[in-house]
């Protein structure tokens, strides 16, 4: 296959490695410079672009001048025009780290456990002029875990991810039809740039939910695409960083401490590291 690629962090550097280390024919690369698929691309003696490229009025003509037959889109963010889109002769493809079409949008895995979900997935889907509407290909779920972060559940997203790109390339290669399943736009939920709750944590909230906030946010040793929640503990600004529930039941007014636990509305909050 003829394959153009748009891709950012280390899953766009797999991806990368699987077309370019394939049987595939790699006719267009976009990342940033300075990403894992750009350090890749130098290893390899390729040339990437910009991403912002893909934005540019001629860039469409360009591309078509290269043939593709397959677009993909591994973790970028930058929104493909609908005329750059109608170029691949197979279509544009996007993998989504979240389950369609209930968890489109961004940060994906960050609200999956800030909402206490039991379970998120990762989506191999078509695209079209709106963001993650189009037409599954395959869609992979397992189970969120009691001790997975922001930065885990999107590792583990990551991985399955490029397995479903690696099993799409094999088939169209052998010349195989991919599953179209379309989404239901009723069950569709979007989420934007927005960080809940501004960022910050209530202490009047259950611990339960304050915890799953503050391992929602937990990148490290990485930046949060949410920051680190911030909260006010004895009249002080902190950060808190990590936290563990106790199941200690308390009656202490919200926001008291009481050696490194901290008092929400239903039972202790262990502070593990905060600043």
């Amino acid at each position: 296959m003829r394959v153009a690629l748009l891709c950012e962090e280390a899953a766009g550097a797999r991806v990368l490695d699987l077309v370019a280390r394939g049987a595939h024919e790699l006719v267009a690369l976009l990342t940033t410079e300075g990403s894992p698929a750009w350090s890749l691309a130098s290893r390899l003696g390729l040339r990437p672009w910009s991403p912002r490229r893909v934005r540019e009025p001629d860039f469409a003509r360009e591309l078509r001048e290269k043939g593709p037959e397959l677009l993909l889109n591994v973790h970028s963010l930058y929104i493909v025009p609908p005329a750059v889109l109608q170029v691949p002769r197979l279509g544009a493809f996007n993998l989504h780290p979240g389950l369609l079409p209930a968890c489109a949008g961004l940060n994906a895995p960050s609200w999956a456990i800030y909402h206490g979900w039991e379970r998120h997935g990762v989506a191999l889907h078509r695209m079209e002029a709106r963001i993650d509407t189009g037409a599954v290909v395959f869609q992979e779920a397992f189970p969120v875990e009691a001790a997975d972060t922001g930065l885990s559940l999107a590792l583990r997203c990551a991985q399955k991810g490029v397995g479903l790109i690696k099993k799409m390339l094999e088939l169209v290669a052998a010349g195989e039809p991919l599953p179209s399943v379309a989404q239901d736009r009723t069950q569709r939920r979007y989420f934007g740039r927005e960080v809940p709750q501004g960022g910050r944590i209530d202490w009047n909230a259950p611990a339960g939910r304050i915890h799953d906030f503050v391992r929602a946010c937990d990148y490290q040793p990485f930046a949060s695409p949410w920051g680190t929640p911030k909260a006010v503990i004895d009249g002080r600004e902190v950060e808190v960083v990590t936290t563990a529930r106790t199941g200690e039941r308390c009656d202490a007014a919200p926001g008291s401490m009481k050696g490194n636990r901290v008092a929400t509305a239903d039972e202790w909050l262990e502070l593990r590291k905060f600043r």
